[in-house]
């Protein structure tokens, strides 16, 4: 265990309340047992924390030595200074993590933010269920196939819904998800001007769509719903389908789960995200050493090694879309039946620019306006969804405050 550069008595660590954040806690008990270095865990819901990170690293606030952010902030916040460059050890063999996550995390070539796990998004559905009702979902299938074979699973009357669904507001949380069905649509956040683009056919047909696949074959509630909430209600076998992040698929406890490639509609460029939860340091943090240290260790292969032969957890529970060499464990091979589509998802996303998305980012565009852009666009989505507003009216509502906050900052006149 590398503990040697630790020279704080303690660490205060942001983290995100997601499964694999939450087993670190219980793996960690061995790095404050070696090295001394007391661990201050705050464990914060996503949108919380992405609140809370944002507002205490752009004022150096000093709550944190340690934040969970991800490939929307890392360049960004790396190269306004807002985080410390990561510097590893040769044993860390930075190579061995994913080009995609790498990329991701860097600004100029320059890491920024180490990847704790990484994921793209696929379908997560119930085998038993489809094949009961005689229907199949193939990978990219076509998203009037998937509707199809929500409807047939769909049997709320004994409490299983066809297709669960992110709705929850959020620029991480509902449209991440709606990011991806807008591209798969062919449409986009920004034009080559970076004129906001939410008043096109392609939104248009989109959100149409997504909110009538939820709103006929999902949950009750779903403008709630994000991750956490949905994992919670596929394990209590409430979910036929679920669309989402393809580390999930490491805390799925029901029998019978099958994966597919996300599905599109005739555009499969941007209908799987990319996204990695990873760790930084405050710029200015006085516990930068340390703190580096820690990130060192909590994402190295010797960590993979300890959450797979930890009694608590095993080879079926390690963080997973961050090294190549953990595809290659034969232990992980055994107990992950998701790695070949996990790995696919992510070798499949394409963040790069393009002419139909002049922006870097999948489910995101990478520029430091986007989280209010999303954000104020998530809020009229959950609405549609709930029936608050017509798809028409929030739209319109999206375009309009997206515009003022891009002529605001400056993009056009």
């Amino acid at each position: 265990m590398s503990g040697s550069a630790a020279t704080a008595e303690s660490l205060t660590i942001a983290i995100v309340n997601n499964g694999h954040m939450i087993n670190m806690q219980k793996v960690a008990e061995a790095y404050t047992a070696e090295t001394g270095v007391e661990l201050n865990w705050v464990s914060l819901e996503e949108g919380v924390l992405r609140e809370q990170v944002t507002s205490d690293t752009a004022t150096g606030g000093g709550q944190y030595d340690i934040i969970n952010i991800g490939m929307q902030e890392a360049p960004i916040w790396g190269a306004a200074g807002w985080i410390e460059p990561l510097t590893f050890g040769t044993d860390y063999d930075v190579d061995d993590i994913l080009p995609a996550m790498r990329n991701g995390l860097s600004h100029d070539g320059t890491l920024y933010a180490a990847p704790f796990y990484g994921e793209s998004s696929m379908v997560m559905y119930r085998k038993d269920l489809t094949d009961a009702a005689g229907v199949s979902i193939a990978d990219n299938d076509s998203w009037d196939n998937v509707k199809a074979a929500a409807a047939a699973i769909h049997d709320p009357d004994n409490g299983v819904y066809g297709a669960c669904l992110r709705g929850k507001p959020g620029w991480g949380d509902n449209m991440a998800f709606i990011t991806t069905v807008v591209n798969s649509f062919g449409g986009a956040w920004f034009d080559k001007d970076m004129k906001p683009t939410l008043d096109s056919a392609e939104w248009n047909a989109a959100i149409n769509f997504y909110v009538d696949l939820l709103g006929n074959y999902g949950p009750p509630g779903s403008e709630g719903n994000s991750f956490n909430e949905i994992l919670a209600l596929y394990n209590e076998g409430k979910c036929g389908m679920w669309i989402d992040a393809t580390i999930a698929a490491s805390f799925l406890e029901v029998d019978g789960v099958a994966y597919a490639q996300s599905p599109n509609a005739g555009n499969p460029v941007g209908a799987n995200w990319l996204w990695a939860w990873a760790m930084a340091i405050p710029a200015g943090s006085p516990n930068a050493e340390a703190a580096g240290a820690f990130i060192e260790w909590a994402t190295s292969k010797e960590y993979v090694q300890a959450v797979g032969n930890h009694p608590d957890f095993g080879w079926g529970s390690v963080p997973t879309g961050q090294r190549a060499s953990t595809y290659a464990i034969p232990e992980f091979q055994a107990a992950a039946g998701f790695a070949a589509a996990e790995l696919a998802a992510i070798d499949g996303a394409a963040p790069a620019a393009t002419d139909l998305k002049p922006y870097v980012g999948v489910q995101f565009a990478a520029i430091p306006e986007f989280p209010e852009v999303g954000s104020a666009v998530a809020q009229e989505m959950a609405a549609a969804l709930s029936g608050a507003k017509s798809v028409e009216d929030a739209l319109a509502a999206s375009q309009d405050a997206a515009d003022s906050i891009m002529r605001e900052a400056g993009y056009y006149d």
